[in-house]
């Protein structure tokens, strides 16, 4: 893989195959997530993400499958809350002390939370409860203009995250919806990750499930989002990053080992890296596979 590439696409996908469309059961997503620690394309899988009411049942299906030993490898798992977040934050914590390293069940650790919150005073109110060792990322509505919400997590000093997607057409949001959120973020220095709907590594027309007469509809590529996210965090402006949110054709790209261009405008490996380090995080996604086999396929690695 091109150095520039794998710089940008470095620990991208956190692993959501619990939730649809895949919703497979958890000894099917647990034991996919061990394959995909041992899988040649594992420099491009991040945490693996789980309801916070499921952490129990990851216990059982999970013990086998995770590593031992002062010097071992945790699993890395980002949880989502359910509406007693109080309550949560503590069964996290707990599953924690359960998981050290020398755990007879196993050495993982959750180190994120995913909060949906549509109005600041949520955020505000999660954020006042949150200990250090929980990285909270608030899931907001950016169908309207999130300047507001964006704001106050920049001042709860917590990170944003955008739905980009679902398993209807409707589920989509406007491309200057998306556009827009990252340069509110970018211009408020918040860092985000993205959901849903980017199985694809090009913005195209898709089937929207595993289903034989599942919907169609256009879907995001994720090196369009995170292309777009990277010219925006280095001054894009705001028809630049829509312009690549929107590209359709791999030749509007040029990838190389020292950078990757697009229209006209180059982003150094350095650049790119500041950007993964800072600002565009991460994408959920219920499928490992369909990313990292699409990407082969369009022969730019």
């Amino acid at each position: 893989m091109k150095q520039a590439l794998e710089v940008l696409l470095a620990g991208v996908v956190d692993y959501a195959g619990l939730f649809p469309p895949a919703a497979l059961d958890m000894p099917a997503a647990t034991k996919s997530y061990a394959q995909y620690l041992q899988d040649p394309n594992r420099r491009v899988l991040g945490r693996f993400v789980i309801p916070v009411m499921r952490l129990r049942e990851f216990d059982e299906a999970a013990s086998a499958l995770l590593h031992r030993g002062a010097t071992s490898e945790p699993w890395r798992l980002s949880a989502l809350p359910g509406p007693d977040i109080t309550a949560d934050i503590d069964l996290a914590l707990k599953f924690n002390c359960r998981h050290w390293s020398e755990s007879e069940i196993g050495h993982a650790v959750i180190d994120a939370l995913e909060i949906k919150a549509s109005v600041p005073d949520e955020i505000h109110a999660a954020a006042s409860v949150m200990p250090r060792q929980l990285t909270p990322f608030f899931e907001i509505p950016i169908t309207s203009d999130p300047l507001v919400l964006v704001n106050a997590i920049k001042r709860s000093g917590a990170f944003a995250k955008a739905r980009t997607g679902g398993v209807t057409p409707g589920s989509f949001p406007r491309a200057e919806d998306v556009a827009r959120f990252m340069i509110r973020c970018r211009d408020a220095q918040v860092a985000f990750k993205l959901t849903a709907g980017l199985h694809h590594p090009l913005r195209a027309e898709y089937p929207l499930t595993y289903a034989d007469d599942a919907p169609r509809g256009t879907m995001f590529g994720y090196l369009n989002m995170f292309l777009g996210a990277a010219l925006a965090w280095n001054g894009a402006d705001e028809s630049i990053v829509l312009a690549a949110l929107t590209s359709t054709s791999v030749q509007d790209f040029a990838f190389s080992d020292e950078s990757i261009i697009f229209a006209g405008r180059t982003l150094s490996v350095d650049s790119i890296r500041d950007a993964r380090d800072n600002f565009v995080l991460s994408f959920g996604s219920c499928s490992f596979r369909e990313p990292v086999d699409d990407l082969a396929a369009l022969s730019i690695s």
